[in-house]
């Protein structure tokens, strides 16, 4: 099922709390462990209920998994797979929980991440990240949440966990 997002927020009566992923597509596997405890500690002491990760790379694939775990246990928590690129009937989406930014499709190919990754970052009031350099994709919207105020936690500083 794919659901295409008009507008996620809906007047003054908006209240979940929701984070996004940013992350180098070759974040190591020891990662994760550190990745798990973060966002457990953003559902359990920042009351986070929604989730948006991206569907690119190793960061979003651990940031999917630690999600499906963390729902057996909290049960009321919601995330979502953002698509770049509309699927067509030969490739599967393996999550019946996604959507595909309204306006994507006018967007050229080579842009779509870019443009979807704008799209998470105005849903956006928490920021989990795995920078460990200032080029590419991930450190640019990561630095962009930064200076557009969000909460903001990289896991790529050592000194965080």
């Amino acid at each position: 099922m794919w659901i295409i997002c008009r507008s996620i927020r809906m007047g003054r009566e908006w209240t979940m709390k929701t984070c996004i992923f940013f992350g180098h597509r070759d974040t190591p596997e020891t990662v994760k462990p550190r990745l798990m405890s973060c966002v457990e500690s953003l559902i359990v002491e920042h009351g986070i209920t929604k989730f948006y990760v991206g569907n690119q790379g190793n960061f979003d694939r651990m940031a999917k998994s630690v999600l499906q775990t963390l729902l057996k246990k909290y049960p009321y928590i919601i995330y979502y797979i953002v698509l770049a690129y509309f699927p067509n009937q030969k490739e599967a989406v393996d999550d019946a929980k996604t959507i595909y930014p309204d306006g994507l499709e006018t967007v050229p190919r080579r842009f779509a991440i870019s443009h979807r990754n704008r799209w998470m970052l105005r849903q956006a009031d928490y920021v989990v990240g795995y920078i460990t350099h200032s080029w590419g994709g991930a450190a640019q919207f990561f630095a962009q949440a930064k200076r557009q105020g969000k909460q903001v936690i990289n896991l790529g500083e050592e000194s965080l966990y």
